[in-house]
């Protein structure tokens, strides 16, 4: 398990490119018949993938977390973005189609992940915070995350919000976790760019194409940087700093929070004029 550390926003405005990918990028998540996590100091987050294919991958306590099994204090989200997936949890069975998720509470001490079909295998991304009490496991289909349509073609942010984790979905103890899909020919996301203090939070991007890239806007309202990301890789979003996204065509991404507040609304909206 890769450990991030947490920085100082003074200090950031110094970084490199090179040192900005390496502190808030994670490049490789998926690798077959792996589980790869990154274990960033934000809230305690661990953001992971898992690319079963030949054979099932059991959910491990790494000695970074000092733990009997993973889940002895902690909660996790997973979602799916690939063929259909099967996740056992204390010998009970989940499938899970392409963007169907799992939360998976404190206490459950064995987690196995397969593919149901080997030529088609499935990518399950996932996200895990702390947990102070035991929540039942429980799966929700994207057809049940209640699609919310947003934003216009005018202003390049035509999208579907599909929330799973969150105080009137899957309940959680600090994990929230949602889907972002960009319909064709929008590449906008999350405009008003925003900031929410009480909160760290990770993006994965997916369903593009090779050549895609999208353009992750971060750092402080007044000193903003930017992060150019491409299929599959996830970014590590600090507190202090905005989050925002364009993209050379549309795309997808996974959305997590973990924190103090439980909230959609703890946020401090940054209007497009402000930012520099």
């Amino acid at each position: 398990m890769e450990v991030r550390h947490t920085t100082n926003p003074t200090d950031v405005k110094q970084y490199t490119t090179d040192r900005l990918r390496s502190e808030f990028l994670i490049e490789s998540l998926f690798e077959q018949d792996q589980i790869k996590m990154t274990y960033t100091h934000y809230d305690r987050m661990i953001v992971g993938g898992a690319f079963p294919v030949k054979e099932a991958i059991e959910l491990e306590a790494a000695a970074t977390l000092k733990t009997e099994y993973f889940l002895e204090r902690r909660e996790i989200g997973f979602l799916n973005i690939g063929g259909p997936a099967l996740i056992s949890v204390d010998g009970e069975s989940y499938e899970l189609d392409k963007l169907d998720v799992l939360y998976v509470g404190k206490g459950k001490r064995k987690v196995v992940l397969s593919s149901v079909d080997k030529a088609n295998p499935a990518k399950l991304y996932f996200c895990s915070a702390l947990a102070h009490k035991e929540i039942a496991t429980r799966k929700m289909t994207r057809e049940e995350a209640n699609p919310n349509h947003l934003g216009s073609q005018e202003t390049s942010n035509e999208r579907i919000l599909y929330k799973y984790i969150h105080n009137d979905g899957i309940q959680s103890c600090q994990l929230m976790l949602g889907v972002t899909s960009l319909q064709t020919g929008s590449v906008w996301n999350t405009m008003p760019s925003h900031v929410h203090d009480r909160r760290m939070e990770a993006y994965l991007y997916f369903d593009m194409n090779d050549d895609a890239r999208v353009f992750h806007m971060m750092g402080e309202p007044s000193e903003t940087r930017h992060l150019v990301v491409a299929n599959e890789q996830a970014i590590i979003s600090p507190p202090w700093s905005i989050h925002s996204g364009v993209g050379t065509s549309n795309y997808t991404f996974c959305w997590s929070m973990a924190g103090e507040n439980y909230t959609f609304t703890d946020m401090d909206a940054v209007p497009a004029s402000e930012l520099k």
